[in-house]
């Protein structure tokens, strides 16, 4: 009798221990951000969450999946665009979970499958690109790549929200090429912006010359004026003359005006 209950105790704690261990794995604390798939024997019965879910054990399985969005960096990719320019470009990318169920059951793994298209999405429609345009409408292109992203994900239940090009890099020899141009446009609008300056210049003496041609009385004044300027600005004792011809026309035209 003694060597039965010997014998029974260790059968006794390990059906105990396998009983809280069913029980244990038959209930499941669910986060908010966080959704249970489950499958029962084998057929999709739906999606659990949050709080306190119970299953049953043996008989359910689940599938825990995040509902939060996921910030993916795309690596670089070499792209040749449509003008043979070979650069190589890398993006990030913003998308999470909108149905749980589609997520587990309509592909493998979500997060590899939606890493690897937008690999080949980023070759794809920035080969179509010209480099000019690779490097001045990124907004534009952003949003193609987040519309063909997210039109192939969403049968997966995954929602693409944003898709961001991050860096282009381009070869030395192309670097340098578009510092050549780009110092030559700086230079051509240097002279264009002083060509423009000699032109207004030139066109307020062309007025002056026309009013003083108008009013000789007025090119006296000026060379007075300039006469006291140099007086202020210099202490020697500068003498010039000045014609009787200039201070009739001067008093002449006074007379006139008064």
């Amino acid at each position: 009798m003694g060597s039965l209950g010997t014998l029974m105790l260790p059968l006794l704690l390990f059906l105990a221990f396998a009983l809280i261990a069913l029980l244990a794995n038959s209930i499941r604390i669910v986060r908010e951000y966080e959704r249970l798939v489950v499958f029962r024997l084998g057929l999709l019965v739906g999606e659990r969450g949050p709080g306190l879910v119970l299953l049953i054990p043996i008989i359910d399985r689940a599938v825990k999946v995040g509902l939060r969005t996921v910030t993916m960096d795309v690596p670089s990719q070499d792209v040749i665009t449509k003008d043979n320019v070979s650069v190589k470009v890398n993006a990030v990318i913003y998308f999470r979970v909108v149905d749980a169920a589609k997520a587990v059951v309509q592909v493998e793994n979500y997060l590899y499958a939606t890493s690897q298209f937008s690999q080949t999405s980023l070759r794809s429609i920035l080969g179509e690109q010209e480099l000019d345009e690779l490097l001045s409408e990124r907004e534009r292109l952003n949003q193609a790549l987040q519309h063909v992203i997210d039109r192939q994900t969403e049968p997966w239940g995954v929602k693409v929200s944003s898709v961001a090009v991050k860096n282009v890099d381009l070869p030395q020899e192309m670097q340098r090429a578009i510092a050549r141009q780009a110092e030559a446009e700086r230079e051509r609008r240097a002279k264009v912006i002083a060509a423009e300056g000699e032109y207004q210049a030139a066109t307020r003496l062309a007025e002056a010359a026309a009013i003083i041609g108008r009013e000789p009385a007025a090119l006296q004044l000026r060379y007075l004026q300039t006469l006291a300027e140099i007086a202020t600005e210099n202490n020697s004792t500068t003498i010039f003359p000045v014609p009787i011809d200039l201070l009739k026309a001067l008093t002449g035209a006074l007379e006139r005006k008064g």
